[in-house]
């Protein structure tokens, strides 16, 4: 009862604050409110909405536990969740966050995996996008194509080790049912499943195409305005100096392990929204190495904003946060640990063999591709968000008017 009294008390004196810098400080939450949304307007839903409904239709009609059957084998003896976990790590790795997340809770809410293999599966499905990574990090911010490689498998191994080491999570969990455990693939068994799946949902095409639009969008609507409240809470917290504060603590720490200390104030904005962070480290006045420790952990640890919208999915399920917030410190050590390790092959000795061709890159064509594609969104992600939001407003539209009988 003491416990909940304290987080009463807490969760109103952070929204009094909140409230109170907004009012004192409209101007700067103004232009903070539109960075957020031009992120979300821009890029994030353009770029996650194909994803969103593609895997929805795809678990819906049951080919992802198709897939499932093949990738069984690789999955449960190394990540010990079941093969339709490659999917969603896939997914996740392709589309960024929250996909992984988003598509866990789906596999949870429909019976195919326990609360157990979720919380496995989330803690390590989720992670940033190429297209983030070699198109806004490593060129837009960095201005160094030759970054993305490091900052890139650095990111993925971060995942593989935290999958690794979260395999040991709920020791105590009952036993996968046999029907889940394939030994040897089968396809006659797969498509028996994915039949059997398609079977037990009994909707028609058209009404699970505008589900899936419609959940889709009502998730990408949540992310948005995580995304906004944090980029507003993020530069309130640096106009009343509540960063500074922070950053003179993160700085002690950063000394014994000899980082710079002009990185604590990025590293502190990079703890709740990734983009800031990684542009304000690239800005600062420190070696590109320390830079780069400081962008994997931020890119790892995904931010409180993102880790909000996490939550707010789980927060369906009976999958729990917890386990998930403590994978992202580990992903931030790992993947930190990982860029230390693989600078000099991956980042001095490439530089090396290409010097004289700058700014030529032995993997050139993959930035370039990533570039296009950033600068393509950018100009094209407004006109997809509005035309989506329209057909949105329509089919919920008819589904009121159908379900009044009007």
């Amino acid at each position: 009862m003491k416990e909940a009294k304290i987080k009463t008390a807490l969760y109103a004196t952070v929204i009094f604050f909140i409230t109170c810098a907004i009012i004192f400080f409209p101007d700067a939450s103004l232009e903070a409110s539109k960075r957020g949304l031009h992120m979300w307007w821009n890029i994030v839903f353009p770029s996650l909405l194909p994803f969103f409904i593609v895997s929805e239709i795809l678990i819906s009609i049951g080919v992802v536990r198709f897939i499932g059957v093949f990738l069984e084998p690789l999955m449960r003896p190394v990540f010990k969740v079941p093969g339709a976990g490659g999917f969603v790590w896939a997914m996740g790795m392709a589309s960024g966050f929250p996909a992984g997340a988003k598509l866990t809770a789906r596999l949870r809410q429909e019976n195919q995996i326990s609360r157990h293999e979720a919380e496995r599966l989330v803690s390590f499905s989720n992670s940033s996008n190429p297209l983030f990574i070699f198109g806004a990090v490593s060129i837009g911010f960095f201005q160094d194509k030759n970054l993305g490689l490091l900052l890139a498998v650095s990111h993925y191994l971060g995942n593989v080790f935290v999958g690794l080491t979260m395999r040991f999570w709920g020791k105590d969990e009952k036993k996968p049912q046999k029907e889940t455990v394939h030994s040897k693939p089968s396809f006659k068994k797969a498509f028996q499943l994915m039949h059997e799946m398609r079977m037990q949902n009994e909707k028609p095409l058209g009404k699970m195409l505008g589900d899936a639009v419609l959940n889709s969008v009502q998730t990408l609507l949540v992310i948005g305005g995580f995304i906004i409240l944090f980029s507003v809470l993020n530069q309130i917290l640096s106009i009343v100096h509540v960063a500074d504060i922070a950053a003179t603590f993160i700085s002690s720490l950063f000394i014994l392990v000899h980082i710079p200390t002009e990185l604590s104030v990025p590293f502190f904005s990079g703890l709740f929204e990734i983009t800031l962070g990684s542009q304000l480290t690239s800005q600062a006045q420190a070696a590109m190495l320390d830079k780069v420790i400081i962008t994997s952990f931020i890119l790892a640890f995904s931010g409180f904003s993102v880790q909000a919208q996490v939550a707010s999915i789980l927060a369906e399920t009976d999958i729990r946060f917890k386990p998930f917030f403590f994978a992202r410190i580990m992903q931030g050590i790992f993947s930190s640990l990982s860029a230390l390790i693989l600078f000099k092959p991956l980042y001095i000795d490439l530089l090396s063999k290409n010097e004289g061709y700058a700014p030529a890159f032995i993997f050139e064509k993959t930035p370039s591709f990533l570039t296009e594609y950033w600068l393509l969104l950018s100009k094209v992600g407004p006109v997809i968000t509005i035309c989506t939001l329209i057909v949105y407003i329509l089919i919920y539209y008819f589904r009121l008017r159908n379900k009044s009988g009007t």
